[in-house]
């Protein structure tokens, strides 16, 4: 496997590159902070010919996804970008590019939803999303943001998938950060990305209609195909991510553990904030504390089987939520968890902390403290860590 020399890039510019070396025909992406960069460096290489793409100047991220929907219908590759407030602005289209099985790909720079104000990072814009019918995932650093969009559309095109595709790349936190990365030759990448062979184009030569009214014995029908098609999505993404690490030596899977082995307590957690929770692991491990870390990578379709198997053996699960599902006593990973486990005649004690909201720092001091605290439990609890007062 060829050594490939690392470099040093703000991780936004490096979404925008990777996006490049997939020869995307249509970009639609309106800059909004922290994703701004991902868009205007993404500009920057159309504008400089480095990529063949039709980059569409929009006036709304409504419109953006619009122009994403049309276009991956006509049979062309499709790119948008976005966080917060556009992500919100787009909702109403996210179902509709799923059920109309457009393989669009979308970088989200998570980051807080209004109100109050805020422009930092945490997952209060991809919640709200969860139930659209994308296939969602987290990356913790920026090679995996590299790499993980690298594979997307390998992943959003496969013919028995055909579903649009986030990476979830958090804000400020990742998308400004500079740091070492390897790409690979763009020869490399378009062995491994193939030509996008659509399933079916609208093409005013051949008039067809897509998306149009269901009446009641359709539309169940439809919904259920959405949903068989995203559950069923996992083994093809396992089978992508088995060909990237033998290609690449990278190796991603849709749970991910660390220290795990013979920890009574687990730490759950997703997005960058899981390689901090590694060295506060190292650190209670050190003072003998019996702590392991389960990182979710996939969110959906959610990794169910995966996540029973890699905490198999423990007594507590501490999930650590960088968002909150009002009225519901806990975050949305959180109910996911206990849903998996509702029922199971040995189910581990499942703690809450909700934490790290509107960018608030979450320290490796943290995590052994809510570790330590976890370790400890001896009934379900849900708390809001390190808020005043």
């Amino acid at each position: 496997m060829a050594k490939r020399k690392r470099i040093g890039m703000e991780v936004a510019l490096a979404a925008a590159e990777a996006v490049g070396m997939c020869n995307v025909d249509v970009a639609a992406v309106y800059p909004i902070t922290p994703q701004s960069h991902i868009a205007e460096h993404l500009s920057e290489l159309v504008a400089d010919g480095k990529t063949d793409t039709e980059y569409v100047t929009v006036e709304s991220e409504h419109t953006s996804m619009s122009v994403c929907i049309g276009a991956s219908a006509t049979g062309a590759r499709a790119y948008t970008a976005t966080c917060s407030q556009g992500l919100m602005l787009m909702h109403e289209l996210l179902p509709i590019a799923s059920a109309m099985r457009c393989p669009i790909v979308m970088s989200v720079a998570n980051r807080p939803v209004n109100a109050p104000l805020n422009i930092l990072s945490d997952h209060s814009d991809i919640m709200p999303q969860r139930d659209s019918g994308w296939i969602v995932i987290f990356s913790e650093n920026g090679q995996e943001v590299v790499d993980l969009t690298l594979m997307a559309y390998r992943i959003a095109e496969d013919k028995d998938i055909m579903l649009p595709v986030i990476i979830g790349i958090d804000g400020f936190i990742l998308t400004h950060m500079v740091e070492p990365m390897e790409f690979p030759d763009q020869k490399e990448i378009d062995k491994f990305l193939p030509p996008y062979k659509p399933y079916a184009t609208l093409h005013p030569d051949k008039p067809l209609t897509m998306g149009a009214f269901a009446m009641p014995d359709f539309f169940p029908q439809m919904m259920k195909a959405k949903d068989m098609a995203l559950l069923n999505s996992k083994k093809t993404i396992v089978k992508v991510w088995d060909e990237w690490e033998r290609k690449f030596g990278r190796r991603y899977r849709p749970v991910e553990t660390y220290r795990t082995e013979g920890a009574e307590t687990i730490l759950v957690t997703m997005g960058s904030m899981s390689e901090t929770a590694e060295l506060g692991v190292d650190e209670l491990r050190d003072k003998g504390v019996s702590v392991g870390l389960v990182k979710i990578r996939l969110w959906r379709p959610f990794p169910s089987d995966e996540l029973k198997v890699a905490v198999k053996d423990a007594r507590v699960l501490a999930v650590m939520d960088r968002a909150v599902s009002p009225g519901t006593g806990g975050g949305p990973v959180f109910t996911d968890i206990k849903a998996v486990f509702y029922g199971e005649d040995s189910r581990p004690i499942i703690v809450n902390y909700v934490m790290g909201l509107g960018g608030v720092d979450v320290t490796v001091g943290d995590f052994v403290k809510m570790g330590e605290k976890a370790a400890k439990a001896k009934k379900e609890e849900y708390e809001f860590y390190g808020v005043m007062g």
